[in-house]
């Protein structure tokens, strides 16, 4: 087993190639698509990177992975399939989260939210198989309901793809107060996290470095349970809960939350162009 971690600088978002190196197979989780806020601009250089990589290792794609509806980036899962191939991976849940934002973002009935724009749905214990590499699915709701976090284990080693549910020890946990987030229901998704062997390796999928420190796609299960700073050993459930509600009561909405969700609950693909080739995405007044 491999990991290889890419780093998208301007959301600080880490796309990470799972591969079973011996059969040439891998796993792409949260590509990341460029996207200009100011201009409405798209592009695809960041994942291209990560494209080429695995086109040079010569491997082949078997699944796009999506730890869950991303509200800090757009996610380039259309491009990347496109390009490699490759099943949609996300889980079941998201048919909460579709639920949701159709109603804040009002489409029409033609958008679908029981999750058939995704090609594969996981729930709790879920199994997919990538070579010798067996991905076991962990249901970890509270900062969304559909977030799932990806174990994958070999004959050598276990690691976690563990999406925003828990970040590096010194940033601590994911936010709550997004539509269908709960406080007490990520305590307990974390502690889901922890019981792990505490070798295993966290990939995260953000990092928000302290001053002095440089980003870093990993930790460990023992790292998060000696020194973070929000969920470490020692806190329980109603010293958290109080933390992180309060903490977020402080936070303001994601620099990219509205382009964002509105294309990630419908697997990344932008809105149809209207008559005049143009796409357009909406933007809720005094909603969010």
């Amino acid at each position: 087993m491999q990991v290889h971690s890419f780093l998208h600088g301007d959301t600080e978002t880490y796309t990470h190639v799972l591969a079973d190196v011996e059969q040439q197979l891998c796993a792409i989780v949260d590509p990341v698509l460029d996207f200009d806020a100011k201009s409405g601009h798209t592009s695809t250089d960041s994942v291209d990177e990560v494209i080429a990589f695995v086109r040079s290792q010569g491997w082949q794609l078997v699944y796009i992975i999506e730890t869950h509806a991303h509200a800090d980036h757009i996610s380039a899962a259309p491009h990347v399939k496109e390009q490699l191939g490759g099943q949609l991976v996300m889980g079941k849940y998201i048919t909460e989260v579709q639920k949701i934002f159709k109603q804040v973002f009002n489409f029409d009935t033609s958008f679908r939210t029981d999750a058939s724009q995704f090609d594969i749905l996981t729930d709790e214990d879920s199994v997919l198989e990538l070579g010798d590499i067996k991905i076991t699915v962990l249901h970890v709701p509270g900062h969304t309901p559909a977030d799932m976090a990806y174990v994958a284990k070999d004959s050598e080693k276990q690691v976690v793809f563990t999406g925003d549910t828990i970040f590096a020890p010194d940033v601590g946990t994911a936010r709550c107060d997004f539509p269908g987030g709960d406080a007490k229901t990520l305590y307990h998704s974390i502690q889901k996290l922890l019981s792990l062997d505490e070798d295993t390796v966290m990939y995260l999928c953000h990092d928000y470095p302290s001053q002095g420190r440089q980003h870093c796609p990993s930790t460990t299960v023992r790292a998060q349970k000696q020194s973070n700073i929000h969920v470490k050993d020692g806190i329980n459930e109603a010293e958290f809960v109080q933390m992180r509600e309060r903490r977020d009561a402080t936070l303001e909405m994601p620099r990219l939350i509205i382009p964002s969700v509105q294309v990630n609950i419908d697997a990344g693909n932008l809105p149809k162009p209207e008559a005049n080739g143009t796409r357009y995405l909406k933007v809720p007044i005094n909603a969010l």
